[in-house]
């Protein structure tokens, strides 16, 4: 049996995230560092098996499966997370989500802060910083963030962070990047900072990372889609 299905259970789940704890902890020390829970590519066992295992914030990537699975929870206060949502975000789609997001952690371009303000008024949003230079990454140029920010502020929204993505490869490669993004969060005053995943979270965290965002570490191997 591989691991893609070992059924997600929320004693698994909460044995992976004290591993995962000590990791942070190891690098954070008493300063408290959030996790979300990426379910991407799960089924909804893995959200329900996250809340129960005391991970309520849920990060989707795909609008569709964060609304099938939003729909498969139903009105069950139980087993309702905190959505994040992190993919690239077309603003057609924010209409469908809008009333189910929480934090939208992946705004980088002024349509999409007119649109959430529009279907979501007052929302709590992230902006998405592009630190590798990869274009399928999604993410403004830092450059562009500030901008950005003064947009989304005047249209009502709540900016309260900024999110990045490391380069593959050695996490020591994410490390400039996570710098810079967390320098300009300071320069806006923005105190949170959702940088790192399972594989470069403790460079993330030693950078002053206030969020990690971890599925496979949590979750292991996705099924494949």
């Amino acid at each position: 049996m591989t691991e893609a299905h070992v059924p997600i259970t929320a004693e698994i789940v909460r044995s992976r995230a004290a591993v995962l704890r000590t990791r942070i902890d190891s690098v954070a020390g008493d300063r408290p560092v959030g996790i979300v829970a990426v379910t991407k590519g799960f089924g909804v066992e893995a959200v329900r098996a996250s809340v129960a295992a005391g991970l309520v914030s849920v990060g989707e990537n795909y609008a569709q499966e964060l609304i099938a699975k939003a729909a498969d929870l139903g009105a069950d206060p139980a087993a309702a997370p905190e959505w994040h949502f992190l993919g690239r975000l077309q603003s057609n789609k924010v209409r469908q989500l809008a009333g189910i997001v929480d934090v939208w952690e992946s705004v980088d371009r002024a349509e999409l802060v007119d649109e959430i303000a529009k279907r979501s008024p007052g929302a709590t949003i992230f902006l998405q910083v592009n630190l590798s230079g990869e274009e399928q990454k999604g993410g403004a140029p830092l450059g562009d963030i500030p901008s950005l920010a003064a947009r989304a502020i005047d249209a009502g929204l709540r900016v309260t962070g900024l999110m990045g993505v490391g380069p593959a490869g050695d996490p020591e490669l994410a490390r400039p990047g996570f710098r810079d993004l967390v320098a300009m969060a300071d320069r806006l005053s923005l105190p949170e900072r959702s940088i790192g995943m399972s594989a470069d979270l403790e460079v993330a965290v030693e950078e002053g990372a206030t969020l990690v965002r971890v599925g496979h570490a949590l979750f292991g191997d996705r099924p494949p889609r």
